[in-house]
């Protein structure tokens, strides 16, 4: 089965298995949880259970990532995930706070990311990724690029002996113009897992698949954006 567009096919097999999407509610209730997709403080994922919030800010400091009250910082000083963020003091560039954690009956994982979008001067949509915090002693080459995670798989079977069960990081945009809207939402990659794919071949056996199937994924989560305003 395929899904046809004028200039695009899709086959199942190019695909993940499934997806979640998660809110940010105050309380467990219909009208908690109708408040957060009002909010669009919500996320989705490829159908792992990877927990991410993000704040922006204007004074956020990389110590106060890793505190208890991440949270309450974040709320008291900066907005949430779908949120907008309006024009700061003059000369700052806004900071953002984050924290990952993993599945806890899923993959490790491998960096959060934060993407930058804007429309340039000749009206083109941009986007630019930048890698926020990772795992292991990985550094980045002299053109900014992170090495690739360790993989672990081995047909249908990997292990956690590689990524982080947890990942924070603090982030302040090098490339910030006051008076240029963009938006910001971040982007958190488990380290590689075999694909349904692989799984279905390893409990039916020697079964015909497509040269170009993929048999190793990256499963994610990506966040609503926070939005700038000039």
């Amino acid at each position: 089965p395929e899904f046809l567009g004028e200039d695009i096919a899709i086959r199942h097999y190019e695909t993940l298995a499934a997806g979640l999407a998660a809110a940010w509610a105050r309380k467990n209730t219909r009208e908690s949880i109708w408040d957060a997709f009002k909010r669009k403080e919500v996320y989705a994922t490829t159908g792992s259970r990877i927990t991410v919030r993000v704040f922006a800010g204007w004074d956020f400091e990389p110590e106060e990532v890793h505190r208890p009250d991440f949270a309450e910082t974040g709320y008291d000083r900066g907005v949430p995930m779908g949120a907008d963020l309006f024009a700061g003091p003059e000369g700052a560039a806004p900071s953002f706070m984050v924290r990952a954690l993993r599945d806890p009956d899923g993959a490790n994982l491998d960096r959060i990311q934060i993407v930058k979008g804007w429309v340039d001067a000749d009206g083109e949509p941009r986007t630019k990724v930048f890698d926020v915090a990772w795992s292991g002693d990985r550094e980045p080459d002299a053109d900014g690029n992170l090495p690739p995670v360790a993989s672990t798989v081995s047909g249908a079977d990997f292990t956690n002996t590689t990524g982080a069960a947890v990942l924070g990081g603090h982030w302040v945009d090098p490339e910030f113009d006051p008076a240029q809207r963009a938006y910001y939402y971040v982007r958190v990659l488990e380290i590689p897992t075999p694909s349904w794919l692989a799984y279905d071949k390893a409990f039916f056996g020697n079964i015909d698949l497509p040269e170009d199937a993929v048999m190793v994924q990256q499963e994610r989560a990506y966040t609503s954006p926070i939005w700038y305003a000039p």
